[in-house]
């Protein structure tokens, strides 16, 4: 089956002054590769290739790595912006269209921005769109908490950070859980903290359950026994200090010193932390 927006097995079947006729095993379209390719294609040759949705809709093939592919939601540059839509760079010959009305807010020029990519099958079409909650879903059924993630930042509210988890949800990173600045655009890893009664998600940055508390506590062990017993990285440190060394947050490293002293494995003072012989 020919999927639009998406990487195909095609086969060239012609040639023209300006480029090649392709076409798929399933499907009797005609598909154009008008760019220039490297070596010349040979006739009843095949090749790996996008297939997208040109001017007037016909389908257009081109040889390069998308940056996006259907279904997906990825970080793009807007490269021009007009009265109806705005353009983004997807790595192909003709810029993604992201018409106004898909537009969450509107996009400025130059700027990245997190883009979902579908087919659009009223103008058969492929478009992109910044809004993602009509193609993400909000319900956290599938998950457990403590579950490893990949995120991209989406948007911010009062709360936090909007995040795209494994490009198929939405959930919420809150700033108390976000102990390095994000930016719309950053992707990161990050863990299932909760899945609140409603079905909705909280992520964290850093595991949270009990395994997570119990590697961050040898780990602090280990650059102990590393660094002679001494450590001028205490409670009272600051968190980039924390982030720098630990990749924690602040409040983190404080329990996890907080459950050593409590097991008699450190000393505690204002300078320094002294491993327990």
């Amino acid at each position: 089956m020919l999927k639009i927006g998406q990487i195909n097995p095609l086969k060239v079947v012609g040639e023209f002054p300006f480029g090649y006729q392709l076409s798929h095993s399933e499907d009797d379209r005609s598909i154009v590769l008008s760019e220039e390719t490297d070596q010349p294609l040979a006739v009843d040759s095949e090749v790996q290739a996008m297939v997208y949705t040109g001017e007037n809709g016909q389908l257009a093939a081109s040889l390069a790595t998308p940056k996006i592919t259907t279904g997906q939601v990825k970080v793009l540059k807007a490269v021009g912006v007009t009265d109806f839509a705005a353009f983004f760079d997807w790595g192909l010959p003709r810029d993604l269209m992201v018409p106004r009305q898909n537009q969450a807010m509107p996009v400025n020029q130059g700027m990245l921005y997190p883009v979902y990519l579908y087919f659009d099958e009223a103008t058969s079409r492929l478009l992109g769109t910044t809004k993602l909650h009509p193609f993400l879903s909000e319900n956290g059924v599938y998950f457990s908490p403590g579950q490893e993630v990949d995120l991209i930042v989406c948007g911010q509210t009062d709360l936090g950070y909007k995040v795209v988890i494994n490009q198929t949800h939405l959930g919420l990173v809150f700033s108390s859980d976000a102990f390095k600045t994000l930016r719309v655009g950053d992707e990161t890893t990050g863990y299932i903290k909760q899945i609140r009664e409603d079905g909705k998600i909280d992520v964290a940055l850093q595991q949270v359950n009990a395994s997570g508390r119990d590697a961050l506590q040898q780990a602090i062990l280990d650059d102990l026994e590393a660094h002679g017993g001494f450590s001028t990285l205490t409670d009272k440190s600051p968190p980039e200090e924390i982030y720098a060394h630990f990749n924690v947050s602040k409040a983190a490293y404080k329990r996890a010193l907080g459950a050593l002293y409590k097991q008699h494995k450190i000393k505690l003072d204002k300078q320094k932390i002294t491993l327990v012989e």
